[in-house]
């Protein structure tokens, strides 16, 4: 493929992803296909000779569509948003067309240096204490991570070294092992101070935790992965009181911020506890490591929306989580299992976890919409959680109906069998 047969596949490809996004809502949100569906669909191993881009793309239908989970359905109630815009698309074309590995300052000094102003500019948003920017000459600073695991193990990585060499330092006669073998992770069954935790998005108490850290010298990591994003809007900013107690700070805006994965944003009080953990050169070290132009796409949507655009997405979202709540409360056979804070609602019918695997069961196989559960307290809880960058009311609505008369249908089947016994 040459520059000119690209400028043409380019366009053509543009127009298929606009028409998908367009008409997402047309697909069934989760796919028929069984295990294995696609093995038996394509050769046995790569041509040997090429092939046109006609034949791959007219495949793109017949072989992957059939096996894809739509997450940017407003129909997808599942897990956790899943963000794309157009903007974010584009700077991700342009990170491509550039493809530079950005292992250093040298390597790429756009890339190392937008990186870290586009973490300022996340930080300021959500208002994070001073010490985390790194401005001109600040002693802070953000980098960009593929997810918030891989942030938690920098973080972790980081507390070891720093707590290694402050041991040593106080008992030189310590060898690495001896400190290493008793060196102790705190942790909750959620592993670390969050905020917004995956089954029901509760909150840790940051100000309880953070003096105590502070007090016995321990490393204290904050995991808001997807409640962060909600930071921008000043209603919802006193959840992250407390942060000033964090050596570091974690959210995705992958996740709610209309930027699309990868781009998990770490923020750190002190870079020379990364340098110390990882051998880095400073000018190597200004941003940790990031091997893609990734904040290209932070620019892109930070500028295309504005603050006021991106909390007007985040407020939209919970509205709608507001108004299933409200549905959900006026149906005496369901209650609600969590606090309704941000976008997602949990809630089940009342009675036995059997019967609420069955909804969610006849929930999953209609393909209708689609929902993942959770534990809370033993019981197992139906998540709903407003994801779709195009979600609306007429969606959440739909939803609920759906939800309501498979509940009518399979209470009337428990019945029956109850009788029946």
């Amino acid at each position: 493929m040459d520059a000119a047969e690209f400028r043409k596949r380019g366009k053509e490809m543009v127009d298929y992803v606009a028409d998908y996004l367009e008409k997402i809502d047309k697909r069934q949100v989760f796919p028929d296909v069984e295990p294995g569906y696609l093995r038996p669909l394509i050769p046995d191993c790569a041509p040997q000779d090429p092939e046109s881009f006609e034949d791959v793309f007219k495949d793109i239908e017949k072989i992957i569509m059939p096996g894809v989970t739509h997450w940017h359905s407003p129909y997808f109630f599942a897990y956790f948003p899943a963000a794309s815009s157009f903007p974010a698309l584009l700077a991700d074309m342009l990170c491509g067309g550039i493809g530079c590995v950005g292992f250093s300052w040298a390597a790429s000094p756009a890339c190392t240096e937008l990186e870290t102003v586009m973490l300022d500019w996340l930080g300021k948003m959500i208002n994070l204490p001073e010490e985390f920017l790194a401005g001109k000459d600040g002693q802070g600073g953000g980098v960009i991570q593929g997810s918030a695991s891989e942030a938690t193990l920098i973080s972790l990585l980081a507390a070891r070294t720093k707590t290694i060499r402050r041991v040593q330092s106080e008992n030189p006669e310590l060898t690495e092992a001896e400190i290493m073998g008793r060196l102790v992770a705190y942790a909750s069954d959620q592993f670390c101070a969050t905020l917004g935790t995956t089954p029901c998005c509760s909150f840790d108490r940051l100000l309880e935790l953070g003096p105590i850290c502070n007090k016995e010298n321990i490393w204290m990591h904050i995991d808001a992965a997807y409640a962060g994003s909600a930071f921008i809007c000043p209603e919802f900013r006193h959840l992250l009181n407390g942060v000033e107690f964090a050596d570091s700070f974690n959210f995705n805006p992958h996740k709610w911020l209309l930027v699309n994965f990868d781009c998990s944003a770490m923020w750190v009080k002190k870079r020379s506890d990364l340098i110390g953990a990882f051998k880095l050169e400073p000018l190597y070290l200004q941003h940790h490591h990031q091997e893609r132009f990734r904040s290209l796409k932070l620019w892109f949507v930070l500028r295309m929306y504005g603050v006021t655009g991106l909390q007007e997405h985040i407020r939209k979202h919970v509205r709608l989580s507001h108004q299933f709540e409200h549905l959900v409360l006026q149906d005496e056979r369901f209650e609600i299992c969590a606090e309704v804070v941000l976008g997602l609602v949990c809630f089940r019918l009342k009675g036995s976890n059997e019967l609420n695997k069955a909804l969610l069961k006849s929930i999953n196989e209609a393909k209708k919409i689609h929902l993942v559960p959770c534990y809370l307290r033993e019981k197992f809880v139906l998540r709903f959680a407003v994801c779709s960058r195009t979600v609306e009311s007429t969606h959440v609505k739909f939803a609920w109906q759906h939800i309501s008369q498979l509940a009518t249908d399979l209470l009337q089947t428990w019945e029956h069998d109850d009788h029946q016994q």
